[in-house]
């Protein structure tokens, strides 16, 4: 990975001589006077945190001679060569070992500019917490004049692990350090992989978790599992890495796979979130609680003929169904399934059910079904002679009121009636922002979704687990007044 970064900087040196060759005319005038000084676009650039020994993003800085004549640096130079672990790459010229870490006769000719690629490998700090990483790049003019850039970062050093494979009972946790996962996690039939509470699990863009035996993730309301990607840095100065979607695998429970749970779990910005394979729906494939999966570039949770219980759990924003299920016995209660998936206009809906399998039960209450699409459910019966049976009560469902024989498959529902509903359903929550790509699925004071559940068969507490009140609301969120 390294040398493919110090490979772009080659080629930028390439592709910035031949621009040289053809720069302003050679007739321009030089000056040593020290009244005579370069301007920046910055005076400090600043890198996003980055894991020790992990390259960062690259980012630039613009050299301008402003003054009437032109000016020659002696020297561009790294203050910290080596030791800060920052690459530069001057007007074309790679400032690397070879060279010194530094660079002889730039020239900005008047009113004109150069331009600077600064990079970082950060070296470890041996610290458990994020520490600040320093450099100078330093241009010292003809005059003897010297004009510093300041360079700055902050490392984090983390434990790297790669193609991690489980083959007893084993449990995860972060004490301290960060824990960055390459190529994977495989959990084998026979084992049982437990992750601790507040642990936070960072995925290269090439792992997941793939699970042949038993996961548990055991969050508390307080102290949540978070699986997340490995990019703390950003893409642009507004949208951090974490907020782009398909950042690493997810999870994916094979069908040798059974008793698994997921509790107080944060999974977000995946490709798939989580994915189940068929298995014998005599055994409980997974009890998923209190669970958010958000922001994915393929499904949220795609399950094939398994038995799931799912509560107070909430699935949002996916390139594909945010649920989709086919066939199986599931049990859903107190949930929110919200499309709002920014990226693409062919996103799926937020639940997509069939008997592609026999759909020996799907029971969905007190749950929240909404999103940008008139209908966001849909039900696919695909053989008429497979079972197909579902039942959804005290739930808000976005989609036209159905009037067949399915009705009687509908108790107290809700339909969100689309003529009234401003933005698209999006009024259900706190706060729906595609351009800064800010979601919060809280819901907002004017939703219809508070006061509306069953309280004979709401969960007592809802997704952060807060105590649900005598009037629960639909959804994985109950109303706080502010």
């Amino acid at each position: 990975m390294i040398k493919a970064k110090h490979l772009y900087l080659k080629v930028v040196t390439a592709c910035m001589f031949i621009g040289a060759m053809n720069s302003c005319a050679d007739d321009d005038s030089f000056t040593s006077s020290s009244s005579n000084l370069l301007s920046f676009s910055a005076d400090t650039v600043k890198l996003d945190t980055v894991f020790s020994n992990v390259p960062s993003a690259m980012r630039s800085l613009w050299v301008y001679n402003n003054s009437g004549d032109g000016l020659r640096c002696r020297s561009v130079r790294l203050e910290r060569g080596a030791e800060s672990g920052f690459r530069v790459n001057v007007d074309g010229t790679y400032l690397g070992e070879a060279q010194g870490y530094s660079t002889t006769d730039v020239e900005v000719r008047k009113q004109d500019s150069i331009r600077v690629f600064i990079e970082l490998t950060s070296p470890s700090n041996f610290m458990d917490t994020p520490s600040l990483n320093e450099d100078q790049l330093v241009f010292t003019l003809e005059s003897g004049v010297e004009q510093r850039v300041s360079l700055q970062a902050y490392s984090w050093d983390a434990t790297l692990l790669r193609n991690v494979r489980i083959d007893r009972d084993s449990t995860l946790s972060t004490d301290g350090r960060p824990m960055v996962i390459y190529g994977g996690i495989r959990v084998d039939s026979a084992a049982t992989l437990s992750i601790a509470a507040g642990t936070t699990l960072y995925f290269h863009h090439d792992a997941g978790i793939n699970v042949y035996g038993r996961l548990r993730t055991l969050g508390t309301a307080s102290n949540n599992v978070v699986l997340r990607g490995d990019r703390i840095d950003r893409m642009f100065d507004y949208l951090p890495y974490d907020f782009v979607p398909g950042q690493w695998q997810g999870i994916r429970f094979f069908n040798s796979s059974t008793e698994n749970e997921l509790k107080y779990t944060d999974i977000h910005s995946t490709y798939n979130g989580v994915v189940i394979d068929s298995t014998d729906v005599s055994s409980r494939k997974l009890t998923m609680g209190n669970v958010t999966i958000h922001n994915c570039q393929g499904y949220g949770l795609q399950a094939s003929y398994a038995k799931m219980v799912i509560y107070n759990t909430q699935i949002t924003n996916t390139l594909g169904d945010c649920m989709r299920v086919d066939g199986g016995d599931v049990e859903m209660n107190n949930c929110t399934l919200a499309q709002f998936y920014p990226f693409d206009s062919k996103r799926g809906v937020a639940l997509r059910f069939s008997n592609k399998y026999p759909l020996l039960n799907l029971t969905v209450a007190n749950t929240l079904v909404t999103g940008y699409a008139d209908d966001q459910l849909m039900g696919e019966r695909k053989d008429s002679t497979t079972k197909f049976n579902y039942n959804f009560s005290y739930s808000i469902i976005r989609t036209p009121r159905v009037t067949t024989a399915d009705s009687v498959n509908f108790n107290k529902v809700i339909y969100e009636d689309v003529k009234d509903t401003l933005n698209s359903g999006d009024k259900h929550f706190v706060r729906i922002d595609n351009d800064s790509l800010r979601y919060d699925f809280r819901l907002d004071s004017v939703s219809l979704a508070i006061d509306k559940a069953n309280a004979l068969s709401a969960c007592p507490k809802d997704r952060h687990g807060k105590m649900r009140d005598r009037l629960p609301d639909i959804g994985a969120y109950e109303y706080v007044k502010p």
